[in-house]
């Protein structure tokens, strides 16, 4: 439009001065004067001043358009990844950075400034469409951004396309079956399982992997799910706890959470025992041996897994 223009006045001002030239075809060369030159001089800038007004009623028209019709709650945001979640019958989304919601709730990214692209609820994140503060009390009971966000990002649902998300499944099933292979042995054996072997159980019992929540939960659900068809339990830690006081008294306790007890002694009325436990009692006994002796006995970890060197094959 403005190119346009342009040429209209440039033509104007140019066949103004050419008629005063009288530059039409004659048998007899132009007159010129000075007074020509001046009227042409006058008659160029006179053009460029109107060019300018024009541009410049032009702009400023568009701008206050621009204003009048771009919605206040529309924020665009471009290469991100949507997080949604319905609730109280509306639709909510968040705008992440790809690959980090899945980093988030494997708790390896904490930071999340550094998962959230911005931290504001939407109703559509492509079209820049922001949640109302009603909206979003009615739903969580809280207009609190951050506190909304984070619910959504851990309880939500990650848009991905079709193979998208068969290999993020895909990555997950794998990271899956290496935590239950580093986690668990064949109890007959003492010797771990290979992650394939753990794989193809895992597929023969229609293990269905859940985007929204993160591997370690999923890896132990596997483990009680396999329990059920093949023969797996948890590697045993072993560990060496010694009581100064209370021993007598602790060691009863002690033999309801133990695996098995590999060794005894006593030394002037103070236990020394190793035995073997399993990993999800340890923190329970660890709570134990602090309250039980005030303080003053203590646990070594001997061998974070109890293993037979080798993997188990099939025969």
């Amino acid at each position: 439009m403005q190119s346009y223009c342009v040429r209209i006045f440039f033509n104007f001002s140019l066949g103004i001065s050419l008629e005063n030239w009288n530059l039409e075809k004659s048998p007899r060369k132009p007159h010129f004067t000075i007074e020509n030159l001046c009227f042409v001089v006058c008659t160029f800038f006179s053009s460029l001043s109107l060019l300018f007004l024009f541009c410049t009623t032009t702009l400023v028209a568009h701008t206050k358009m621009s204003k009048i019709f771009t919605p206040t709650n529309q924020i665009r945001l471009t290469n991100v990844a949507v997080v949604r979640m319905k609730k109280g019958g509306k639709r909510f989304e968040i705008a992440c950075y790809k690959n980090k919601v899945v980093s988030w709730r494997n708790k390896v990214e904490t930071d999340l400034d550094e998962v959230l692209q911005a931290r504001t609820v939407f109703t559509n994140v492509s079209k820049g469409q922001v949640a109302k503060k009603e909206d979003l009390l009615a739903s969580f009971g809280t207009e609190d951004q951050n506190v909304i966000c984070q619910e959504i990002l851990a309880k939500g649902e990650l848009q991905v396309s079709e193979k998208e998300r068969h290999v993020q499944q895909d990555s997950m099933l794998k990271e899956i079956a290496t935590m239950v292979s580093d986690k668990c042995v064949n109890p007959e054996t003492k010797r771990p399982y290979p992650v394939t072997m753990i794989e193809k159980a895992m597929k023969d019992i229609h293990f269905s992997v859940k985007p929204n929540r993160n591997c370690k939960q999923q890896a132990l659900e596997v483990i009680k799910m396999l329990k059920t068809q093949m023969p797996i339990e948890r590697a045993h830690m072993r560990l060496k706890i010694t009581a100064s006081k209370e021993g007598r008294k602790l060691k009863e306790k002690l033999v309801k959470l133990c695996t098995s007890i590999e060794s005894e002694e006593w030394e002037d009325s103070t236990l020394i025992m190793v035995c073997l436990i399993d990993p999800g009692n340890f923190r329970e006994i660890d709570d134990l041996v602090r309250s039980e002796t005030r303080g003053q006995g203590h646990m070594d970890l001997l061998n974070l897994k109890e293993v037979t060197e080798g993997e188990e094959t099939v025969e």
